[in-house]
């Protein structure tokens, strides 16, 4: 079982997205994101988001991610944060506020 303070250690941000690029050399189906986070600058991420989420719907949507983590090498992409997405029975649906909030908001 995880512990409140392992939560505590997560560094979840609220961030935008401004570009999308098809990932052709994933594994699965994939984008590649760049995401704006304010404060915490421009990061890139890879995710599996395809089947629910066009490059075009995805530009301008504010999504959360954990910050920090490790960045991860796929394939020649190195991907620094990890957006959050809950699976579904159709595919990822990624979790984003309800209202506009300023890029680099701390979940919390």
């Amino acid at each position: 079982m995880a512990t409140f303070d392992d939560f505590l250690k997560l560094d979840i941000r609220v961030g935008t997205i401004i570009e999308v690029n098809d990932f052709l050399k994933a594994k699965k189906s994939a984008y590649q994101l760049v995401i704006d986070f304010g404060c915490l600058g421009i990061k890139k991420s890879s995710a599996q988001i395809t089947e629910l989420y066009t490059k075009e719907e995805l530009v301008g949507k504010q999504i959360l991610a954990v910050v920090n983590f490790p960045p991860k090498q796929i394939a020649d992409f190195m991907s620094e944060v990890l957006v959050l997405g809950v699976y579904s029975k159709n595919g990822v649906v990624l979790i984003e506020p309800n209202k506009k909030v300023n890029n680099g908001e701390k979940l919390g």
